[in-house]
């Protein structure tokens, strides 16, 4: 075997793949990363020349940019192979500086930073009056609703809330303990009326212990928890009833946005959301972009009309 192929196909290969996925911490990044190692594989299988070369990467990134692939999804994938491409050097599949040189490929440069997406006031209340609360699952929807956008969650932490996590600190409600990106904890508060609709679904569903959102299967029988596609899937649902789109993304970044215009701290919006960096915070907020107080607003040369 040369010192600079891989064997694609192998058992060899699925060794490295799964080392790749071991050493990350997160779900999403392992999710990432296994769907990025599966197309490098599938792309790899076609390709004449299978040594893990400097131009063999050069060709993968311009046969992800010939996709159609954004820059973001290209540097992940890359970064996804540089890490297979150092566990097969550990494994001495591949000659050290060959894997060296090989993972000196650059990614694609970003320029700029997206701006996202948000919701205003009045969409989120129009999502909020959707669930049909005389039905269990109306009940489950409408406190997975008010989670979202009134405590800034990600879906992954929302599927992962039980019931002894909701405790009372200083007379005010509070997702205790709540593991985010990074396994850093945090105390999320939240407000009293969403409490109310969670309250209103968990005595309807008599839980006792576990997971606070649950399935709920065709006879009605509640079941175990959800996944976050669910939490994705319902809030999409509603959200097209309503005439626009929303993710559960857009729920965090409408969640950052509104307090703080409401005039919520930003270093207390921060520490909600769970953000190591308050740079990451403003860009939720939107700070670099203030379409409400823009720069050409202040302009001191507009012409009468």
């Amino acid at each position: 075997m040369s010192e600079a192929l891989i064997p694609v196909q192998s058992a060899q290969w699925q060794d490295l793949v799964e080392c790749v996925l071991n050493s990350l911490a997160s779900p999403h990044s392992r999710r990432a990363y296994r769907r990025a190692l599966e197309d490098f594989e599938d792309w790899l299988r076609g390709e004449e020349d299978r040594r893990v070369l400097k131009p063999t990467l050069l060709r993968y990134r311009r046969s992800l940019q010939d996709r159609g692939c954004a820059p973001s999804t290209v540097n992940v994938r890359l970064s996804a192979v540089r890490r297979l491409i150092m566990e097969a050097a550990d494994a001495k599949l591949v000659a050290s500086d060959i894997a060296v040189a090989a993972v000196r490929a650059k990614g694609v440069p970003i320029r700029g930073s997206r701006t996202g997406h948000w919701l205003s006031a009045e969409q989120v209340r129009s999502v909020l009056k959707r669930p049909d609360t005389e039905t269990l699952m109306g009940k489950r929807d409408l406190a997975m609703l008010a989670m979202l956008f009134s405590a800034g969650l990600r879906r992954s932490e929302l599927c992962s809330i039980t019931l002894d996590m909701l405790q009372l600190f200083d007379a005010r409600w509070v997702v205790a303990n709540l593991q985010g990106k990074g396994n850093r904890l945090r105390t999320v508060p939240l407000p009293l009326w969403a409490k109310q609709m969670i309250d209103e679904w968990v005595t309807a569903a008599a839980i006792t212990s576990g997971p606070i959102l649950r399935r709920i299967g065709k006879s009605g029988r509640v079941g175990p928890g959800l996944s976050p596609q669910t939490v994705l899937d319902v809030l999409s649902g509603y959200a097209d009833q309503c005439g626009f789109v929303a993710r559960p993304h857009d729920c965090r970044r409408t969640f950052a946005a509104l307090a703080h215009k409401g005039g919520a701290r930003l270093e207390q919006v921060q520490r909600t959301l769970g953000h190591a960096s308050l740079t990451t915070t403003e860009i939720y907020l939107g700070l670099a972009l203030d379409l409400d107080d823009a720069p050409c607003d202040h302009l001191p040369f507009a012409p009468d009309r």
